[in-house]
């Protein structure tokens, strides 16, 4: 077996190649000679640098594997490579602990102005009297996010004595309490906490969570800390407040635009802390990065699966024309149950019924918890890692098949228990289209093409509809489609209106006040 390496690895991770394979190193690699080449390779493995296109996929010839030593994957066309059977591993784990510890550190040199003392004195200048700080003792550390990194994080901080708090609803309350994390509401953290530390990946569900409104909502005395990726907070709206006191600093190991330009406003603020990215840059990750994708790339090439599967290996024909066209359906379920759930979720219950229920489907599970979480994780969920990835919060996730159901071929229902409420999605797919035909007790038939669902549970009575609709007509928002289910004529119903745009609080707020109407949630797709 030959390997390629493109981009630096540690030394270990080559070492421990070299005992299986016949290895190539070639840092630094030119796109035409990578393409000239890369056909006589079986795995290649890349950091951030190497550009993995379709065209190179294509030309691997005897390509079976790609490695990423790290997390992130960008830079591989992943899509490609499942197209083209080739396996996409990763090191999701390898760098927890650095992270962690970073975030740890610069919580430490907020506290005590470490590198605004260290800068002064540099310069020539003892001044004591500038740089009194604070205790982390007794103090309210809140972490958004408590996956991996958070998790560490916590585990740390508790050593110091703080009051330790957490915002991530895809947690179980059974994981938060044995790492020592209160599970609180976003808006009770933001508001209780004295140090805040961001451990969310980037999505659109996490841009800018933290905005000029939460800013706002912290205490003036308050710390804010951002080593996990740039864009989860407004920068502008963040240099605003610490430069107006109404925050007391911050601390960013990441930005939005990388490199930071030397001409950024932050690096004018004083009480803003910036390192660049240096997360993952620990001697100790970067070897336990090279191992990690160095033993996943042996055991796929030994014909054995990897721990760390980014895609999904190809299905047989048979299974593929089966399964695959699910696949998404399982997404858009786990998805939209995720936002209509309340609570701490504790428990995944999937039921496959109908032609499904006679293949595996553990591609259809992975889909259901990738739809689930794909706001709060980095790595992509795989019929691989799906199981491990569900563990590594807490939940449990229960499965059961069952004979063609009476009115489709084949249906996929996702049940979601949380601490506050229990939801039921269930949906197939039908001339191509994705079709969610169940939302709790009420059966419909929706299409999910728009961007937006609209879901209000009311009395079936007249005028509700009308009601709703000039309601969204003064907003300017486009209604694209309606469903109303009913059990009953007058009784309970609910109705889903198809949206191409967002409503607003104060729009959900006055179609709340019509009379009858009992629920008001808005999904996004």
């Amino acid at each position: 077996m030959k390997v390629l390496v493109t981009d630096p690895i540690a030394a270990e991770g080559i070492e421990l190649l070299k005992k299986s394979v016949q290895l190539d190193v070639r840092l630094g690699i030119s796109r035409e000679d990578l393409l000239s080449c890369i056909g006589e390779y079986d795995a290649l493995i890349v950091r951030s640098e190497t550009k993995v296109t379709e065209e190179v996929i294509q030309a691997g010839r005897s390509l079976k594997v790609v490695g990423r030593a790290g997390v992130g994957v960008d830079n591989i066309d992943v899509d490609a490579a499942t197209r083209h059977g080739v396996m996409v591993v990763n090191a999701p784990t390898g760098n927890t602990i650095s992270a962690a510890e970073l975030a740890f550190g610069l919580m430490l040199a907020l506290a005590r102005n470490i590198p605004q003392a260290h800068a002064t004195l540099k310069s020539g200048k003892w001044n004591r009297s500038a740089y009194v700080g604070i205790e982390l003792r007794n103090k309210t550390l809140g972490i958004i996010g408590v996956g991996r990194v958070g998790s560490e994080l916590a585990r740390r901080a508790e050593a110091m004595e703080m009051r330790i708090i957490g915002y991530d609803p895809f947690v179980s309350l059974e994981l938060a309490r044995h790492i020592g994390v209160e599970l609180v509401s976003m808006d009770t953290l933001i508001r209780e906490s004295d140090f805040i530390s961001v451990h969310t990946p980037l999505t659109q569900g996490t841009q800018y969570l933290i905005g000029e409104k939460e800013l706002a909502m912290m205490k003036p005395t308050a710390r804010l800390i951002n080593a996990a990726r740039g864009g989860i907070i407004d920068e502008s709206a963040l240099i605003k407040a610490v430069s107006e006191g109404k925050l007391a600093g911050a601390a960013l190991d990441v930005f939005a635009q990388e490199p930071l330009p030397p001409d950024s406003p932050i690096l004018n603020v004083d009480n803003i802390i910036v390192t660049p990215h240096l997360g993952a840059s620990t001697t100790e990750a970067q070897t336990n990065v090279a191992i990690d994708v160095a033993v996943d790339i042996m055991s796929v090439l030994e014909g054995h699966p990897a721990r760390y599967a980014v895609n999904a290996p190809l299905f047989t024909p048979e299974t593929a024309a089966i399964i695959s066209p699910l696949i998404p359906v399982a997404g858009v379920l786990g998805r939209v149950a995720a936002q209509l759930v309340d609570g701490q979720l504790d428990t995944v219950s999937i039921k496959y019924e109908g032609e499904i229920s006679n293949y595996d489907v553990s591609a259809i599970k992975a889909g259901v918890i990738g739809g689930m979480l794909e706001n709060v994780i980095e790595e992509r969920v795989t019929l691989v890692n799906a199981n491990i990835v569900a563990a590594n919060r807490g939940l449990k996730v229960i499965e059961q098949k069952g004979p063609i159901q009476e009115n489709y071929q084949n249906l996929i229902t996702v049940e979601l228990q949380a601490s506050d409420s229990t939801t039921e999605v269930a949906g197939t797919t039908m001339r191509g289209e994705i079709h969610i035909v169940r939302v709790d007790d009420y059966w419909l038939d929706i299409v999910p093409s728009s961007s937006y669902l609209l879901l209000c549970e009311n009395q079936d009575t007249p005028g509700i509809i009308g009601a709703i609709g000039t309601i969204l007509g003064k907003a300017d928002i486009n209604i694209a489609f309606m469903q109303v289910g009913r059990n009953n004529p007058r009784g309970k119903a609910l109705m889903v209106l198809g949206l191409d745009e967002p409503i607003q609080e104060s729009e959900r707020q006055q179609i709340m006040s019509i009379h009858q109407i009992s629920s008001v949630k808005q999904v996004k797709l």
